[in-house]
């Protein structure tokens, strides 16, 4: 039997690494390879809500640039924030010494 999420997670997976812009591609598309597969049906939602929003305020949200509108705040989005160095440091992308 499958799971009644794995096509929510497909079409994620998608618009995560398809956003047009670049930065946001990679940290969005990664965080999504990384924890989609463990994301409940809450969490699901709320990232499917989250690449709803328009690239330059989604990717000032994470670099935390912007404050995070409080509907947005969250789990999911301390995760994604806390995420980001870590995609960095593991695809080569960080400052270089």
């Amino acid at each position: 039997m499958t799971d009644p999420h794995d096509t929510q997670r497909k079409k994620l997976r998608i618009r995560a690494w398809r956003r047009g812009f670049k930065e946001a591609d990679l940290i969005l598309g990664r965080f999504c390879d990384d924890h989609v597969g463990a994301m409940t049906a809450d969490e699901l939602d709320m990232f499917e809500r989250l690449l709803d929003q328009a690239d330059q305020d989604l990717y000032g949200w994470i670099i935390e640039r912007a404050p995070t509108p409080a509907e947005f705040e969250g789990p999911v989005m301390d995760r994604i924030k806390a995420y980001r160095p870590h995609a960095d440091a593991a695809y080569g992308d960080g400052p270089k010494a």
